[in-house]
């Protein structure tokens, strides 16, 4: 109980860490973190200069373990991430040089820049924990986290991420811009140096093995699971949505929930805890019909009216 506790107080020594490198984003950094105890993959959309390559290398920093960083562009090849077998002359053999994909943080700055083959070399990381090159199987670092970032306003040069690829991030985040008193304490308190360079490790890689352990054992009671199902199925029903939310997104929501609970210092899931996050984990893989499209309907609109309509499990005490 003591190990717990402490655990879910370094949780919360990580979560004030990074919100003094980025500065009003408190709930956004707080969904971050969720996802990084939950063993989730994170997009985060958002236009150039709002801090998402600071925040994700802050993030790194604080928890430890390996960190490696691509930076995505149309030249990019899938073995630049996988990694390459190179003929070694002298012991006649093909050796496998790893990529940047074997690590336990991975940055995949501008995911949208590079070309869906390129893409496609993800797909069995983020799923399987592993990489296949040249018929090897190579199993990845405990744990693998991958942190993608991609702006939504420059389509030149950019590659639409694929419904397969976006089911696979358990989150999709954005941090918009701050207001007017954190930009101005920004600028004051610029001495030149990133965000992420005053941040400090304070725990280890294995730290982080263990509270993810730990998240999966938050009880989920079988009324608030029957809560979580009817959100996902009645986003397959809406009349609008062409594609709902997978069995894998179920999954996901569950895992995010549990981890919520977990950085309040609970040992249960909450109706709350789904409904907050329901939007952040859902809202990227519906894809709508194209009239509703048309006329200006959004994913998050639909999640909005899904959460509305259903009804919320309440435990009468006596």
């Amino acid at each position: 109980m003591e190990t717990r506790l402490a655990d879910m107080q370094l949780c919360s020594s990580i979560v004030s860490s990074l919100n003094r490198c980025i500065l009003g984003k408190q709930e956004e950094i707080e969904r971050l973190m969720t996802a990084v105890i939950s063993g989730g993959h994170v997009l985060l959309e958002d236009v150039p200069g709002t801090g998402k390559t600071q925040l994700v290398k802050a993030l790194a920093k604080s928890i430890g373990g390996q960190f490696r960083r691509i930076q995505c562009n149309p030249d990019l090849l899938p073995t630049d991430i996988t990694g390459v077998s190179i003929y070694h002359p002298k012991q006649e053999q093909f050796i496998f040089r790893p990529g940047p994909v074997m690590t336990n943080i991975l940055l995949a700055d501008e995911i949208n820049r590079a070309t869906t083959k390129t893409q496609s070399a993800l797909l069995e990381a983020m799923e399987e924990g592993r990489v296949t090159v040249d018929g090897d199987t190579y199993v990845l670092p405990e744990p693998f986290i991958l942190l993608a970032t991609q702006n939504p306003i420059e389509f030149e040069g950019t590659y639409t991420l694929p419904e397969a690829q976006l089911d696979r991030f358990m989150m999709k985040l954005s941090l918009g811009y701050p207001s007017e008193e954190d930009e101005q304490a920004m600028i004051l308190s610029n001495k030149g140096s990133h965000p992420s360079d005053n941040s400090s490790q304070l725990c280890e890689i294995e730290d982080i093995i263990r509270i993810q352990e730990q998240v999966q054992h938050v009880h989920m009671d079988e009324a608030v699971g029957n809560y979580l199902i009817r959100i996902i199925r009645s986003t397959r029903e809406h009349a609008s949505v062409q594609l709902g939310a997978s069995p894998r997104a179920a999954i996901a929501l569950a895992r995010a929930a549990k981890a919520s609970a977990y950085l309040q210092q609970r040992n249960f899931v909450t109706p709350d805890d789904i409904k907050k996050l329901a939007p952040y984990v859902l809202s990227h893989r519906l894809l709508l019909h194209m009239e509703a499209r048309m006329n200006g309907l959004r994913p998050e609109d639909i999640v909005a009216v899904v959460l509305d309509q259903t009804k919320v499990p309440v435990r009468l005490e006596r």
